[in-house]
């Protein structure tokens, strides 16, 4: 019973931590740009990371090849989707920006369609597809003037993307090691390298205001490093199943905290949209047969292999 009990308590704080991870990057924008943030981010989640690895007694890979795929696995899963949810939170919501998140499973079946990869198929999964791309069209209004459809929501779109395929490369690429902190670690440590290679190109300079860095604090200690020890916690105690749950309730976190905080409108349109989507998530992840187990992934933040 106590044990029951942990885990749906580990479970809602990480969702609260994840979900809020959306909040932190909009009120972090106010005085960082986007490559900035994903910067410090990245940074302080490696520190974050090695300190637990340390604390865990993992070490960091030493093979060269490995270092190559984190190059592969720090881009498409840290610096770019943290780049684009940034660039793509300038302009739309911060409850948007999450329900985006949540598009990542309907990308990643997409994908396993596209390259025939993808073995598993029933017609629950093939009508989530649909549905999930339907909702974000609603959600996004294109035929509206007053619609969000815009070069930020591309951006999230892109960053849902993004995540889809570092996770199918991390899955063949990148299997656990049994030392998940010190690789998680050492991924957020090459992503930090590689968005510095992108600073000439940043747009504006950053502004330290009290806001934008206690945000992009949290963001990277808690909503980028310790989210992803619990995870890794919640995984090994109760299953990749239990912790995949934690996705659903990412979009509701960060629309509610959206709404409250940043005064956010919830119209029906956005609210429908958003349980379309959650719907299609679901028929994805419709098991052919019997119940299978998938991983977690993470939301906005550092994610685990499908």
């Amino acid at each position: 019973m106590n044990g029951g009990r942990g885990a749906s308590a580990r479970m809602v704080v990480l969702a609260l931590l994840w979900g809020s991870g959306f909040l932190w990057i909009k009120l972090a924008l106010t005085g960082l740009s986007p490559v900035h943030l994903t910067l410090v981010r990245c940074a302080l989640g490696a520190l974050t990371l090695l300190g637990l690895a340390f604390a865990a007694r993992q070490r960091l890979p030493r093979d060269r090849g490995t270092w190559a795929r984190l190059v592969v696995a720090a881009f498409f899963c840290n610096a770019l989707p943290f780049a684009l949810f940034g660039i793509g939170e300038r302009t739309v919501d911060s409850g948007v920006a999450g329900v985006m998140n949540a598009t990542t499973p309907l990308w990643s079946l997409l994908i396993g369609v596209a390259l025939g990869t993808e073995r598993r198929l029933n017609r629950a999964r093939l009508l989530g597809l649909p549905l999930g791309f339907a909702g974000i069209v609603v959600i996004f209004a294109p035929w509206q003037q007053a619609g969000l459809l815009s070069a930020g929501a591309l951006a999230l779109l892109g960053a849902g993307l993004s995540y889809a395929i570092a996770f199918a490369y991390m899955a063949r690429k990148l299997p656990p090691d049994g030392a998940p902190l010190a690789l998680s670690a050492a991924q957020l440590m090459t992503a930090t390298a590689l968005t510095a290679l992108a600073l000439p190109v940043a747009s504006t300079a950053p502004q330290l205001t009290l806001t934008a860095v206690v945000a992009v604090t949290i963001l990277g200690v808690f909503g980028t490093g310790i989210t992803f020890y619990l995870n890794y916690r919640l995984i090994a105690d109760e299953g990749p199943t239990a912790a995949a749950t934690v996705g659903y309730l990412l979009p509701v976190v960060s629309v509610a905290l959206g709404a409250i905080f940043l005064s956010e409108p919830l119209t029906p349109r956005v609210v429908g949209g958003m349980a379309v989507v959650l719907v299609a998530v679901g028929l994805t992840r419709w098991p052919p047969q019997a119940p299978a187990n998938c991983a977690a992934s993470s939301a906005g933040g550092l994610a685990t292999p499908k």
